[in-house]
């Protein structure tokens, strides 16, 4: 399913200046079929209500969903560029890590289709997302 062999380590160490960076999201593993990465919830993710904010939620759901597209594309000649994202969430998170599993839903020439669930420490669900992506020629 991967254009090609990638490490956790490559998937970590890519540039820091990013939201995902900021919000200190880290892949943890490569499957046959999946990714999946953590986000603490702290003063970073919480909402005020002291609970884990909706839209950090989104965006670890979408970085993972973005690097799996990544990863199935040709990045010298395709772009993976989002189209749509949505999420349910599920019950809130006061503390510690979420962890997040992509697995792909459609992986076409011209879209691909993610879901992405996450999970508090607990192994319980908070949040079911999916995100759509476009498979663009790059601009030279």
């Amino acid at each position: 399913m991967w254009f090609k062999d990638f490490t956790v380590e490559e998937l970590n160490n890519r540039p820091k200046n990013h939201i995902g960076a900021l919000l200190d999201i880290q892949f943890t593993e490569i499957g046959t079929d999946f990714i999946s990465g953590t986000m603490p919830v702290d003063e970073r993710t919480r909402q005020p209500a002291g609970i884990l904010h909706g839209g950090a939620s989104v965006v670890l759901a979408e970085t993972l969903g973005s690097i799996a597209s990544y990863m199935c594309i040709d990045p010298d000649k395709y772009m993976a560029v989002g189209l749509e994202v949505n999420a349910n969430h599920l019950r809130p998170v006061k503390s510690g890590l979420v962890k997040g599993i992509c697995k792909p839903l459609h992986i076409g020439a011209k879209t691909q289709v993610w879901e992405i669930k996450i999970y508090d420490e607990r192994g319980k669900m908070n949040c079911i997302s999916r995100l759509t992506v476009a498979i663009i020629i790059k601009p030279q």
